[in-house]
């Protein structure tokens, strides 16, 4: 007669809280304004604001933008925010900077404004790799949150966790 296989992590008390559940949806894109300054190093003020005015924003409705130049131009902060009055008609959400800062500042809001009360008293799982980008200080940041209400945090799956947070 064969033994019963019982399933100890489905019947367990932890919790899984996945950062990827908590992407947020949308269209990501990026501005690379290198090819808008003169030899691809130097604004020119008339020059920079005539390419603004000329610039198709539509293209950028309802989307996360990530602005910034790939050369090391020294940009100043005002042409940055130019950009920033051109793409707030159109963009959910506008950074300065790459696409991981980008995903950066879009998890601050989410973990934010997350409500944490279900995981009060609670054995919780911060799960880790995934297929979204989820960049490292979200990981930080949700433990962080977590923290303050979980009775204990975990990263990992449930059949190899790595214990960090157990409260007193």
């Amino acid at each position: 007669m064969a033994e019963e296989i019982i399933n100890r992590v489905a019947q367990s008390k932890l919790i899984t809280f996945d950062l990827e559940d908590h992407y947020p949806t949308g269209k990501r894109m990026q501005l690379d304004i290198k090819d808008w300054l003169y030899q691809g190093f130097i604004l020119r003020e008339k020059e920079f604001r005539s390419k603004a005015e000329g610039h198709h924003w539509e293209t950028y409705k309802d989307a996360y933008v990530a602005v910034d130049c790939s050369s090391d131009a020294i940009v100043p902060a005002w042409a940055y925010m130019l950009l920033a009055t051109k793409l707030q008609p159109y963009a959910r959400r506008t950074v300065q900077g790459d696409r991981e800062q980008l995903e950066t500042v879009l998890y601050k809001e989410v973990i934010d404004h997350l409500d944490i009360a279900p995981y009060k008293d609670k054995m919780v799982i911060i799960k880790g790799c995934g297929n979204k980008p989820v960049p490292p200080n979200a990981y930080l940041w949700i433990t962080s949150k977590l923290q303050e209400v979980a009775k204990s945090l975990m990263y990992g799956e449930a059949c190899s966790s790595v214990p960090l947070f157990k409260s007193k």
